[in-house]
């Protein structure tokens, strides 16, 4: 069948295939979705070097990242050049209008992983995003506990954060910045965080990279802001037998809020009712000085000047080393 998205056509093939079958939700229903929160899902991906996480078969099937723009790409959906940190590089599509989050739609992807930078400049971060991510023992409401936290901190340091929900038992804070600062700094950015976090509520947040090492607490994933690592976007639907969203809210909304309150039924009404709680994200942008102040002062006062990065990436100066705790121990 074919669908008018904003003026523009877009074909979807195999409306009926079923996506989510536990709920019985097809593809027709994850495109009506996507053009029901069209206007702020392309807030989220307007203009940035964006991976598709297809699901061809539905989410029981395989899925895969689609990095580099597919074949058979429409002439009106631009690309940018990304670097990886392994030195290569390669063409991503940039969404600049409804059509494209359809088009992706189409091709089974379930979920956008935007790139924290824009088209017009791949190398300096526009968009810290702090990743709070319950480890085995924590919850939803343990992440939410240490996002009020995380809201004080950035109020201190005069930044405004924009919270919503993983879409799985995680929390995301956004904030918009002036795009003058490398992944490098924007990751020490985060670091920052968890490390006065860590010291504001001992043995409830952890920056330990080794899962071994982290027990029941909320991680601070400071990784998530490393070159080619991305979040899942505002209203990006995850692979999850209920059909969930990854959905902005306000601070108020986020202390009541259940990540499988939003899904793909809800979101539209909900959508349709307050609009886009994240829309005043364009309007902001701040400045990293005080966070990447406060890092050096941590260093200083005898934190770790770096901490590990993902297996793909180079070792930096600095570093410790990438081997787990436990098989470091009995090596020695």
């Amino acid at each position: 069948m074919e669908l008018d998205v904003a003026g523009r056509t877009v074909r979807l093939s195999n409306p009926d295939k079923v996506y989510f079958p536990e709920r019985g939700f097809t593809k027709l229903d994850v495109a009506e979705y996507y053009l029901a929160v069209a206007d702020g899902v392309l807030r989220g991906l307007r203009d940035r070097p964006t991976t598709l996480q297809r699901f061809p078969d539905g989410v029981e099937g395989e899925f895969f990242y689609q990095k580099r723009a597919p074949k058979g790409l429409p002439d009106w959906l631009p690309t940018a050049r990304i670097a990886f940190p392994s030195g290569r590089s390669a063409d991503e599509i940039c969404p600049t209008e409804p059509a494209a989050v359809l088009w992706a739609a189409n091709l089974g992807c379930l979920t956008f992983h935007p790139w924290p930078v824009r088209r017009s400049d791949t190398d300096h971060v526009d968009e810290l995003r702090i990743d709070l991510d319950p480890q085995p023992g924590t919850d939803f409401r343990d992440a939410v506990r240490i996002a009020r936290e995380l809201r004080a901190v950035l109020e201190e340091q005069g930044l405004r954060g924009w919270p919503k929900t993983s879409g799985g038992r995680g929390v995301h804070v956004y904030v918009p910045l002036v795009p003058e600062w490398t992944f490098t700094d924007g990751r020490h950015a985060v670091i920052a965080l968890g490390r006065e976090l860590e010291r504001r509520l001992p043995g409830r947040v952890t920056t330990a990279w080794w899962k071994e090492e982290r027990g029941e607490r909320i991680f601070v994933d400071y990784n998530q802001m490393a070159r080619d690592r991305t979040i899942a976007s505002a209203y990006s639907l995850r692979a999850r037998p209920r059909a969930t969203a990854s959905t902005p809210l306000t601070w108020e909304e986020l202390d009541d809020a259940l990540p499988e309150d939003f899904d793909l039924r809800t979101v539209p009404a909900r959508f349709a009712e307050v609009g886009d709680p994240h829309a005043g994200m364009a309007d902001e942008a701040f400045r990293l000085e005080g966070l990447l102040e406060l890092y050096e002062r941590q260093v200083a006062e005898g934190a770790h000047g770096e901490l590990p990065y993902p297996p793909d990436h180079p070792k930096a100066a600095g570093e410790p080393t990438r081997v787990q705790p436990s098989r470091a121990r009995k090596k020695t």
